[in-house]
């Protein structure tokens, strides 16, 4: 083969292969293209919505708004009854001095009473009489302003709570039932509900 031949296959070898060669690259740029547009669907498919991903900011700001009323109103109503709490134990603390107060001063009363029981047919002068019974008259009157009712009926059925029985004694009248208050020996007294003392009496056996 002469060298003129031989360069003009050498150059259709060439063609071919530069033909083969761009065939392949399109092949490949072909494919490339698919796989491409094949993974932009799947992304497609795969990522969610951005509306559905990110929350309603109204929707979130109506349900913080929900929770500060429902915290507003847990926080009101203990406070509520706090100041309820502190009221009535600041109403008892009032009421249990004012009860301590008063039982200080319920022996004078029974003094003064028995001084006029005692004064009773005695040649004492009127005057003096009259003032120990003023005496006893304001002290009444500041008792009962107190609300502090005597504890001193007799014929009444023994109550623990408002009794205290020093004796058990028979019964004049044989009618009278077994544990009847026959006699007050020391009047007792009571605030409303509360009993501040005892009646010391004597009850039927």
């Amino acid at each position: 083969m002469n060298k003129t031949n031989q360069n003009t296959v050498e150059s259709e070898d060439q063609g071919a292969d530069a033909e083969k060669n761009a065939d392949l690259t399109a092949n490949a740029e072909h494919q490339q293209a698919e796989i491409n547009e094949s993974d932009a669907e799947n992304v497609a498919e795969t990522t969610p919505d951005s509306d559905e991903t990110q929350p309603d900011p109204v929707k979130l700001l109506e349900t913080e708004v929900q929770q500060l009323k429902d915290t507003l109103l847990r926080r009101t109503a203990e406070f509520e009854n706090i100041k309820k709490r502190m009221l009535r134990e600041r109403m008892e603390l009032l009421e249990g001095a004012k009860v301590e107060a008063l039982k200080n001063f319920l022996p004078v009363n029974d003094d003064l009473k028995r001084t006029l029981l005692a004064a009773e047919g005695q040649e004492i002068p009127e005057g003096f009489l009259q003032g120990i019974s003023m005496v006893a008259e304001k002290f009444a009157n500041i008792l009962n302003a107190a609300g502090v009712e005597p504890i001193n009926d007799i014929g009444v059925p023994f109550d623990v709570n408002i009794h205290d029985a020093l004796m058990r004694q028979v019964a004049p009248d044989k009618s009278t039932p077994s544990d009847t208050v026959l006699q007050v020996l020391e009047p007792g007294y009571k605030a409303g509900d509360k009993v501040i003392r005892h009646a010391k009496v004597i009850v039927s056996e």
